[in-house]
């Protein structure tokens, strides 16, 4: 009998964040307050929805939990280096994150900037040294993925249009474009990752897979782009309201609400579509996919 979705996830949850606490620096180990910075900035916080992604997708392929948790783990370092990142002056500018003060503001720019930076090459060290597959050539491939997830056509080159088009206004495909790179190529990455460390799935499946991963990384902004128009800031954890103000084009701006909602329901059709085609052993994705269409924060 399979646990619910909660004592699933909560197992899953408190697994990553064990491996990241362990993988991270101490912050007695020099540089003192770099190593600080980034416990601050990755430790206590978020939803870590790409980890859950990554266990999910390791249950579908069969792979150990403990190879899992690494996949997952590498994809959220990369994750919580883009959100330092954006938080500085340059790009976003905001001052609050994960419900307490963004990393620049709690330490200074400069250490933001080399938090970010290091907290990208441990997700690469985390991927290079685990033993997550009986394959090295299959190791070889989720790290190449994950750089070219993170990099300029993936995240890296999302987070430029989106910084090219404030105060523009985008038609549906171009945004779509935008956050098919931003948001999803960091979804599509740890679902890939997580799958990867198992066995059960041949080059087809890992192409169905890619296809749900798409859908749920489109979904995952449109709910956050509704979620900042009608969220409060206490719920959200970060500044609410910031996309109409910094004049920003989202889903909600393009569509309206209700239009926005309605196209969430739609990727979460074909998502599910999709995993149908795997049966029993999509249960987690499944879950997965609910949580992302139906939370709060």
């Amino acid at each position: 009998m399979y646990p619910d979705f909660q004592s699933w996830a909560a197992e899953r949850l408190a697994l990553v964040e064990t491996c990241l606490e362990k993988h991270l620096p101490a912050t007695n180990c020099a540089p003192t307050r770099l190593h600080e910075a980034m416990r601050y900035s990755v430790l206590g916080g978020g939803k870590r929805v790409r980890p859950l992604l990554s266990f999910a997708a390791g249950e579908l392929s069969g792979a150990d939990k403990t190879r899992s948790v690494i996949a997952g783990a590498a994809v959220e370092l990369i994750h919580a280096y883009s959100l330092v990142h954006d938080d500085l002056p340059c790009m976003d500018n905001d001052t609050l994150r994960r419900g307490k003060p963004t990393c620049h503001v709690k330490y200074d720019e400069s250490t933001a900037l080399l938090v970010g930076d290091s907290l990208q090459s441990l997700a690469f060290q985390l991927l290079a040294e685990s033993p997550l597959t009986g394959d090295p050539q299959n190791q070889i491939e989720m790290i190449r993925h994950l750089a070219f997830a993170a990099g300029s056509r993936g995240m890296a080159g999302g987070q430029a249009i989106d910084l090219d088009s404030v105060g523009k206004t985008l038609n549906l495909p171009e945004l779509e474009f935008m956050h098919i790179h931003k948001t999803g190529a960091l979804i599509r990455a740890a679902v890939i990752l997580g799958a990867r460390c198992g066995n059960r799935l041949d080059d087809a499946q890992f192409k169905q897979l890619d296809h749900f991963a798409k859908c749920m990384g489109l979904a995952f902004q449109v709910i956050d782009d509704i979620l900042d128009a009608e969220a409060t800031t206490a719920a959200l954890g970060k500044t609410a309201g910031k996309d109409a103000e910094n004049n920003k084009p989202t889903y909600v701006s393009i569509l309206g609400i209700k239009r926005a909602r309605e196209l969430a329901h739609e990727l979460r059709q074909e998502a599910i579509g999709v995993l149908n085609q795997f049966g029993s052993e999509a249960l987690r994705l499944l879950q997965v996919t609910d949580f992302i269409i139906q939370r709060e924060f």
